[in-house]
């Protein structure tokens, strides 16, 4: 027990204490971290793909036609080129969106979950 006082009063004197370039680096990239997630307002999670294909107007009808449906959810168009992509709602977990899926039913029948970052929930 002695010793180990001795050794935490000597660490200044040996320079073990300060921190060192390679510390200071590394709470710069984590300073900058914090700022680029909080700046980027979502997180992982999973929602549902209704469509996937290069037909614009029938992603635009899709997702028209789930939002006169489901009015209170949220609807996504992506393009990531060929294709055109409509996935649906924010869900954090799995089984939320294995609920929701499953609320669906015949409606969207080849649906299916995907992940995805989604928006962050309001508090």
């Amino acid at each position: 027990m002695r010793i180990l006082t001795l050794l935490f009063l000597m660490l200044p004197l040996l320079g073990l204490g300060q921190k060192t370039d390679n510390e200071s680096l590394a709470m710069q990239l984590i300073q900058r971290h914090k700022k680029v997630n909080a700046s980027k307002m979502s997180m992982p999670g999973y929602r549902i793909q209704l469509y996937f294909g290069n037909e614009r107007m029938k992603a635009q009808e899709i997702k028209s036609s789930f939002l006169q449906k489901h009015s209170n959810a949220s609807a996504y168009m992506v393009y990531h080129q060929p294709n055109f992509k409509v996935r649906v709602g924010d869900f954090r977990t799995r089984l939320e969106a294995t609920g929701f899926l499953k609320m669906l039913g015949d409606e969207f029948k080849s649906s299916f979950i995907v992940p995805d970052d989604v928006k962050l929930p309001d508090l």
